[in-house]
């Protein structure tokens, strides 16, 4: 099976690396095709996973807008032969809607050509499903790049509500300085974490990354110095449907564990709104590290927010860990965001 997936182009590193990490701890087999642009093609090996797994496990992406089937990869040229030759009775029996997306500058006028693609799938199945651009059971998607063409049935699209109704002002607690769900999720997935793997955030806050680790399907950890930050991610958790948690106050440099966990997510406090009871950022992120060691296993992986102006090498100075992944995110014109995947050193 081919499939095509659309990232995101928010960032130029992000979206590819979510992906990786998602079909690793997925153990989805593949060998990249394509790569263009945000346009990413696969072959996956269809012995390591079926077609709904494979869907239910894209589905915890972020920085994704769609993934779809490849049926037809061809040339500008050859497209509407193609299509001509192409058994749509086979794919279209419901309402469907045929759109195409360009990911290059091709000289090419996409409603026009959405209507020739839309008159060639109508004669084929004789018209007996109608178009609907609204609501589609079967949603065809073509993509033009500079020099190919891939076409075929969507398989997921990336919900964005999720991520806009669970912005951190639109739950029962919030803070000034949460995160946005859709950075939280992102985060959570560098990590590899898989369903009923454990997951803690020592610096809780108001729940955000433990709210989409457990939407995932991850048991949660959360601990947070502030007693109010505590009571208010339970009610966090709570509203969105999360049940499988263990939430308390807890200094994150004291912090005891019956057992060790799969990974740790955080975006630890710094800045005018956070609150690090008296202690400095960077000493502060130093301990919890040293902390950190004995509370995950061996193979975890901890994915760490800091801000640009934090010296996280120095951070790492005396501990276990090892940077193996990177990322900045310009969040204003006063704070760049630091994204640091870690593992121990073997």
């Amino acid at each position: 099976m081919e499939i095509a997936i659309i990232l995101s182009l928010e960032h130029p590193t992000l979206p590819e690396a979510e992906l990786k990490a998602v079909l690793k701890a997925e153990n989805i087999s593949y060998v990249i095709k394509k790569k263009f642009n945000g346009f990413i093609v696969l072959k996956i090996e269809e012995t390591s996973v079926t077609s709904g797994d494979l869907i239910k496990s894209l589905n915890r992406l972020s920085m994704a807008h769609e993934i779809f089937q490849v049926n037809i990869n061809t040339n500008k040229e050859d497209l509407l032969d193609e299509i001509e030759q192409y058994p749509w009775k086979e794919i279209v029996n419901g309402e469907y809607a045929v759109r195409v997306k360009k990911r290059a500058s091709a000289d090419i006028n996409t409603l026009e050509l959405e209507r020739k693609i839309g008159a060639i799938i109508k004669e084929k199945i004789d018209g007996e499903f109608k178009v609907n651009l609204e609501d589609p059971q079967i949603f065809i998607r073509t993509v033009i790049l500079d020099d190919e063409v891939f076409m075929g049935s969507r398989l997921i699209k990336i919900p964005k509500d999720h991520f806009f109704k669970l912005k951190p002002h639109k739950r029962p607690f919030f803070y000034p300085g949460s995160m946005s769900p859709k950075l939280a999720r992102c985060m959570v997935n560098l990590t590899g974490i898989k369903r009923g793997d454990s997951l803690l955030d020592p610096f809780c806050g108001t729940g955000g990354i433990l709210i989409e680790a457990g939407i995932i399907g991850s048991r949660v950890i959360g601990t947070d110095i502030d007693p109010k930050m505590v009571k208010g991610t339970i009610k966090n958790l709570t509203h969105c449907g999360i049940s499988d948690f263990e939430v308390f106050g807890e200094d994150v440099r004291n912090l005891k564990l019956p057992y060790k966990v799969d990974a740790v997510t955080t975006d630890p406090p710094y800045g005018i709104s956070a609150s690090t009871k008296g202690e400095e950022s960077q000493r502060l992120c130093e301990d919890a590290l040293l902390s950190l060691e004995k509370l995950i296993k061996d193979d975890g992986r901890i994915c760490m927010a800091t801000p640009h102006y934090m010296d996280i090498e120095r951070i790492l100075d005396g501990t276990k860990f090892k940077i193996t992944e990177q990322y900045h995110i310009r969040m204003h014109k006063s704070l760049t965001r630091v994204i640091s995947v870690l593992e121990k050193k073997k």
